[in-house]
């Protein structure tokens, strides 16, 4: 019985195989046909010019499209559908090479329907926000959500959950947790890896998971990183880098080999320090990433085709900006079938009103024109995690810092980074308690465990936000997510957490007791659950709310939310304290 089971398996297996080869035979039948012209493409972009990133090149012509596929190109061809390519420059799909959907505020669904319209066809994002809250669910929720976008969504697996033992996470990742998912059709390899003091220490834990992964796809994560420990660290097989922020570090790194990911976030804009590194030697070695970009900024300055534009407008040359842009990053990650207006390659395709300018007129995904129907008819994926603040209310008292000696290590804020200073300055006492000093630009801030596992708050100061009255509070505290709270006093701290706990998650201003806005995200205490045009609106009222409070930064919630981030120089704070980055250990209090 077992035997005919057997044979029958096999024969269901051989039929597949035979219908599998005889759909493939008859596309590459229609390809042909349509490329050689005997047969009218199923679409022509008649009478255009595009960019050869290849060779430089604007080339005029047609440009055929069989099915998802690009036939034709430097030739005349007619098509069943066809589009005037008159007056407008095509240039291959834009990619963002490295990217936390997350951090847009919005589900995997509404980051497509929010960048794909903007030329951005692919994506490779590293889910570790939600898994470092969620651990394997909040992987799988991303998994689920990839196979239904518009855009290719590629998702990369999360080698640092948590990032470090400075913080409490949520759930932890190890290698066998990853290894179930390596395989996964939407799966290109193990993103970033942030614990490279863990590589250098040789930690068993750390180690299995490169070990895991040799041969694949591993995205890196060096910032500042120099000399011998780079050589280190790239000789496990990690490929990249988006934490470069200046020249000269880009340089070494790429004559090291390693493709660097030139970023520009809603807080980091690495584009400025990196324009002068893209020329003809570099650019096949180069990628664009956003990292961390939210809906405002997106609205406002673009996706994608921003940082392609600034760079260009730095003076970057235009075709190499266009080629690290599409054809370098898919090189880069082994996507072989894309970056290219040529023949065999996915027809991924941007229409450009203005190449200087990166001005899209339309997209072409997969061989058709993007309009609000290439969002219908997706998969829903249930939200999950709403329930992620398992978070006690708070009292004023959670907030104090007994005196200690004068003079304390306060975080340093750079404005456009997430960089920060260790600073060497004297906080003020009242009544056996340390305080702020909004005069000084010196206010509290302190980090909550939200999960659930303990009841640590780690307590400490900072400057840079620059208002002198107020809190503000936030559940996204990179990488870990505990719910992050800065502010000139503990009363309205206290308010703002205590409002987070409410909404499960989100960003709230708080001043003299009273909420001046505030934005829900309760997925996960991450993202929202509403159409990202609604959180555009949300975030232009808190972002002018926050700033009738006084502070002057761009992104303030973002700031708040690079401040526990323990693999960053130079001073953080977590749930555990303040960290000395450089050493990588706790601040004795």
């Amino acid at each position: 019985m077992a035997g005919r089971d057997r044979a029958d398996r096999d024969l269901a297996s051989r039929d597949l195989a035979s219908l599998n080869l005889t759909a493939g035979r008859e596309r590459l039948k229609a390809r042909i046909g349509q490329a050689l012209g005997e047969a009218r493409a199923d679409l022509v972009i008649k009478d255009t010019r595009f960019l050869n990133v290849v060779t430089g090149e604007i080339a005029e012509g047609d440009i055929a499209v069989c099915g998802d596929v690009i036939v034709g190109t430097y030739d005349s061809y007619d098509g069943v559908e066809e589009i005037d390519g008159r007056g407008l420059t095509v240039v291959p799909g834009f990619i963002d090479t490295h990217v936390h959907c997350e951090s847009t505020c919005v589900t995997p669904q509404e980051f497509d329907r929010c960048v794909l319209p903007r030329g951005t066809t692919t994506a490779i994002c590293d889910p570790h926000e939600i898994c470092n809250v969620l651990g394997e669910r909040g992987l799988r929720y991303f998994l689920d959500s990839a196979e239904g976008t518009a855009l290719d969504l590629f998702v990369q697996l999360s080698s640092c959950v948590p990032a470090t033992e400075l913080e409490t996470s949520g759930a932890r990742l190890e290698a066998p947790d990853l290894i179930r998912h390596m395989d996964h059709p939407r799966v290109l390899g193990l993103a970033e890896f942030m614990n490279f003091p863990g590589v250098f220490h040789k930690v068993d834990g750390v180690l299995d998971k490169l070990a895991a992964f040799e041969g694949r796809h591993i995205d890196g994560h060096a910032p500042l990183m120099t000399g011998k420990e780079l050589n280190a660290y790239l000789s496990c097989g990690i490929r990249n880098c988006h934490e470069t922020t200046s020249a000269a570090e880009a340089m070494e790194k790429l004559r090291k080999g390693m493709q660097v990911l030139i970023r520009d976030g809603s807080v980091s804009k690495d584009v400025h320090a990196l324009a002068e590194v893209i020329g003809p030697e570099t650019s096949p070695f180069l990628g664009f990433c956003t990292d961390d970009r939210n809906p405002l900024d997106i609205a406002e300055e673009g996706h994608m085709d921003h940082l392609i534009r600034s760079a260009i407008r730095l003076g970057a040359p235009v075709a190499h900006v266009y080629r690290a842009a599409t054809w370098s990053a898919a090189r880069g990650f082994r996507l072989y079938d894309r970056g290219l207006v040529a023949p065999g390659h996915r027809a991924d395709l941007v229409l450009l009103d203005d190449l200087e300018e990166c001005a899209v007129n339309r997209v072409i995904r997969n061989g058709r024109v993007v309009g609000e129907h290439s969002f219908g008819g997706r998969p829903a994926v249930a939200p999950v995690g709403l329930d992620s603040v398992k978070l006690d209310p708070v009292t004023v008292d959670d907030f104090a810092v007994p005196a200690g000696g004068s003079v304390q290590s306060v975080i340093g804020l750079e404005p456009g980074k997430i960089l920060t200073e260790h600073r060497r300055i004297e906080v003020p006492a009242v009544g056996g308690r340390m305080v702020a000093d909004p005069a000084r630009d010196l206010l509290k801030v302190c980090v909550f465990a939200r999960h659930g596992s303990n009841r640590n708050v780690g307590r400490g100061f900072v400057q840079g936000f620059g208002f002198a009255d107020g809190a503000l509070a936030s559940s996204v505290g990179h990488d870990s997510h505990n719910i992050c709270t800065v502010g000139s006093n503990d009363a309205d701290m206290a308010v703002a957490v205590n409002r987070l706990i409410d909404l499960q998650g989100g960003f709230v201003a708080v001043r003299d007791g009273r909420i001046l806005g505030e934005l829900a995200l309760p997925l996960a205490g991450l993202m929202s659950l509403e159409p990202y045009e609604a959180v555009e609106v949300k975030l232009r009222a808190l972002r002018a709310a926050v700033r009738a409070m006084g502070c002057p930064l761009a992104e303030p919630f973002l700031q708040l939310a690079f401040l526990p981030l323990p693999v960053i120089p130079h001073l953080k704070i977590t749930d555990r304290g303040m960290v000395d980055v450089d050493r990588f250990e706790l601040i004795a209090a």
